[in-house]
């Protein structure tokens, strides 16, 4: 596993330090870190000035979440020009290595830069005949260096450039609604967009090249159980139906509440693998997915963490009050948040050992995301209107 690998290549690095009197010279060689950074951290793309650098920030970020060791913030922005009550009501966060993206139940979508924590940008959808009072909630957001990708429950999805100005996007895809049904969840990575529907029989995954922005497939029949929940989810904020996840560049999972999913992207519609929990069911909103491997959760909140591709068990832990309160959790690459009551607890996904609880309470939490350095949480008020923090890893 991930964390076996830093360990050994920790003491690797102690072992060559004793007795190679060469390692000084060896450590100068950013093909070298270069390389470290690939195999450790699966990282292609520099933040800081050399790649021996860029190891030991990610060290050390990995280190403090570790130990708990962050720098909590509330995100402001200004709601003025807000005038419907649903509006202020966050559905989906997403982070990249500059921004934090937030989606909210109007179609608008927020964007933060993470060095100082402004927003920056406020992204609108064209305007468009409504299906329900939800139809234009965002259902889930793809950042990429050059543009940022969004969808809507009605399934539209809209493209702006990361480097324009102000509120304008463009629609890719003109989403059919009564052919399709809701879209319920939407990700992607570098080569695919992916969508999950629930409404009509056969139609749950749609796939786009996200480089020609062409469908390549639809069909599956995932949410079929869900199929008259799905149309409800435009007219009603109903529990979670359904999450999608990509995992390891070219792989999708889906988990709805009895079943979950993995398809393989490159040969579309070939299932890889199935989980099914029919005793007890799933919680959705407890699943999540990072580059090797999902959790799920049952509705006891007894946690699995499995290898995508093969199924494998890599740990088990439970969640307490998961049966009684609303949970909300994600992965990054080391570990597993899950929020139950306000409380945010941390779990390793290698060994499922509990790590701690974070320090600040929350409240009802309608959206959560975690990086390497960052974790988000968009938590709702009496009157609607989300609050989102932040916390921040690697700034110390």
């Amino acid at each position: 596993g991930f964390c076996c690998k830093i360990r050994s290549l920790q003491r690797l690095i102690s072992r060559v330090k004793l007795v190679c009197t060469t390692w000084q010279a060896v450590s100068r060689s950013d093909h070298l870190w270069q390389l470290l950074c690939r195999q450790v951290w699966t990282r292609t793309s520099l933040m800081h000035d050399t790649w021996r650098e860029e190891f030991m920030y990610r060290h050390r970020t990995a280190r403090n979440f570790r130990t708990r060791n962050n720098i909590h913030f509330t995100l402001n922005f200004d709601p003025s020009d807000v005038d419907e009550p649903d509006s202020l009501s966050c559905r989906c966060l997403t982070l990249s290595d500059r921004y934090l993206a937030a989606g909210f139940a109007d179609g608008t979508v927020r964007l933060f830069l993470l060095n100082n924590r402004l927003h920056v940008r406020t992204l609108r959808p064209p305007l468009r005949d409504r299906f329900g009072r939800f139809s234009r909630a965002v259902s889930g957001i793809v950042i990429s260096d050059s543009r940022l990708v969004f969808a809507t429950m009605d399934g539209d999805i809209h493209v702006a450039a990361m480097d324009g100005i102000g509120g304008h996007t463009r629609t890719a895809y003109a989403g059919d609604i009564v052919n399709d049904g809701a879209l319920v969840d939407f990700t992607g990575c570098g080569r695919y967009w992916v969508g999950l529907f629930a409404g009509v029989p056969g139609r749950a995954f749609h796939i786009w090249d996200c480089n020609s922005e062409e469908t390549t497939f639809v069909g599956g029949s995932l949410t079929d159980p869900e199929a008259v929940m799905g149309w409800h989810t435009l007219t009603e904020l109903t529990t979670s139906l359904g999450r999608l996840r990509i995992s390891g560049g070219e792989t999708a999972v889906a988990c709805t509440r009895w079943r979950i999913m993995v398809i393989d992207l490159r040969n579309q519609g070939v299932i890889i693998g199935e989980d099914e929990e029919q005793r007890r069911g799933l919680i959705v909103t407890g699943f999540d997915a990072n580059d090797e491997a999902y959790v799920r959760m049952d509705g006891r909140g007894n946690a699995i963490v499995r290898r995508t591709r093969t199924q494998e068990t890599v740990c088990e832990f439970r969640v307490s009050g998961a049966a009684q309160r609303r949970v909300m959790g994600c992965v990054n690459r080391l570990h597993a948040l899950m929020c139950a009551g306000g409380v945010v607890r941390v779990w390793e996904v290698e060994r499922g050992e509990y790590v701690y609880s974070f320090r600040e309470r929350v409240g009802e939490v309608d959206a959560i995301v975690a990086d390497d350095r960052h974790v988000a949480v968009a938590s709702s008020s009496s009157t609607g209107v989300s609050t989102i923090h932040l916390w921040d890893f690697g700034a110390l």
